[in-house]
């Protein structure tokens, strides 16, 4: 591989990945990027703390890709969570495992390991290069808009690895689907994942509770029953249990038009402890009272069984355990996909081989978010950017050595 020159395009964790092992490997490597540093998404998700991956056993991680398990496990097998861990460690990052399995950096941060890992790019030779917007094809090779005025890149390879449409402003804006569509390679409409929702609230409840958490709660839908937390918005309903439903309430909008997160507001009681101790109280008390005293509801949670069922206060005792225990909160639509975490869509498979080559463009491989398809928070979506930007490296290596 020594001396082949390989251009990266998009300077995003797939990437970045891809480049480190094409550089380890002798060839000669360029990373271009639209945005003036590198990894912006990355850091921004590391703000709050780097899920780096997740510590459940492999054999359900590798479950948590939907439609797309299949074509992800041969990347995932090579790239598994351990390996990543092993990966942050020699670059001088230490992880521990959070109590909700999900793996961390100690010092709950993404900047020093893309610090880290950008020295040891340029210690292999790479070339970084920001500011570069690649502008698409061109006379055989990859045309990019600097500030130094056009630029035409040809490579012996390359990887396109410029990510979905979520979060546009940080770089992933899905401006490079015009330009492989007209090189007949197939692209699924982006749809937004690990999103929020909007929902009818009242003036009176938004006023009150935008911001407002509901925690110690579970929410169910067509992915399951899921315990967690999530939080009241100006617009409706977001958080990490909402993100765990999100593919599922998005497909129900879209089959059906229709689709209503479904929360237990008291999971530690039964409905029929709720019942018997919602009749036992005082009807000349007033509903708040009568609803704290039987069911601990009180505040946010309380509001937002009234919020979701008006007349609530006027209902018999099982019928308010019932909502209690199985309260709907009926969607409208998914937030907008630039407000997204992610995004579904992209690339179909069918359009790839299995070392991530188009198979309409000789020579040019893909991976990352480019792809179609999907994963929960919580790791699995670095995983997945990581291990396909691997194995894109290993395809080209495979695909040079046998030219």
């Amino acid at each position: 591989m020594k001396g082949k020159t390989i251009a990266i395009i998009g300077g995003g964790p797939a990437g970045l990945m891809a480049a480190e092992v094409l550089s380890a490997g002798g060839c000669d490597v360029t990373v271009y990027d639209a945005m003036p540093t590198f990894g912006r998404k990355f850091l921004l998700a590391g703000k709050s703390g780097l899920n780096i991956t997740h510590s459940e056993e492999y054999d359900t991680f590798r479950t948590r890709f939907d439609s797309a398990n299949a074509r992800l496990r041969p990347a995932l097998d090579e790239f598994p969570p351990q390996d990543i861990r092993n990966w942050a460690q020699g670059l001088g990052t230490e992880t521990f495992v959070g109590s909700s399995g999900r793996v961390f950096p100690r010092v709950m941060k993404a900047s020093p390991l893309l610090r880290s890992w950008l020295r040891r790019l340029e210690h292999q030779g790479g070339r970084l290069m920001p500011r570069h917007r690649w502008i698409g094809f061109e006379n055989g090779g990859y045309a990019f808009d600097t500030a130094a005025g056009p630029l035409l890149v040809r490579a012996d390879a390359c990887v396109l690895a410029l990510g979905g449409a979520s979060w546009p402003r940080l770089g992933s804006d899905a401006a490079w689907v015009p330009w492989l569509k007209a090189r007949n390679v197939r692209i699924n409409p982006f749809r937004p994942a690990n999103c929020g929702f909007d929902v009818a609230w009242s003036d009176a409840f938004r006023e009150r509770f935008a911001g407002a958490p509901v925690k110690s709660v579970t929410a169910t839908s067509d992915t399951g029953t899921i315990p967690g937390e999530f939080v009241i918005s100006r617009h409706g309903i977001e958080g990490s249990l909402v993100y765990a439903h999100a593919a599922a309430l998005r497909d129900r909008l879209e089959l059906t038009g229709e689709a209503a997160l479904v929360v237990d507001l008291a999971p530690g009681r039964t409905e029929a402890r709720l019942a018997r101790d919602l009749a036992r109280q005082d009807r000349k008390a007033s509903f708040a009272n009568r609803l704290r005293k039987a069911s601990g509801l009180e505040g946010v949670k309380a509001a937002l069984l009234r919020e979701c069922v008006p007349n609530a206060a006027l209902l018999d005792a099982e019928t308010v355990a019932a909502r209690i225990k199985a309260l709907p909160i009926p969607l409208l639509r998914p937030r907008p996909i630039e407000e997204a975490i992610s995004s579904a869509g992209g690339i179909a498979w069918s359009a790839i081989d299995e070392t991530f080559m188009l198979k309409q463009l000789p020579g040019v491989f893909v991976a990352g978010e480019m792809i179609d398809w999907e994963a929960p928070t919580g790791g699995y979506l670095l995983t997945a950017c990581l291990a396909t930007g691997r194995a894109a490296a290993r395809g080209i290596e495979e695909w040079l050595a046998g030219r």
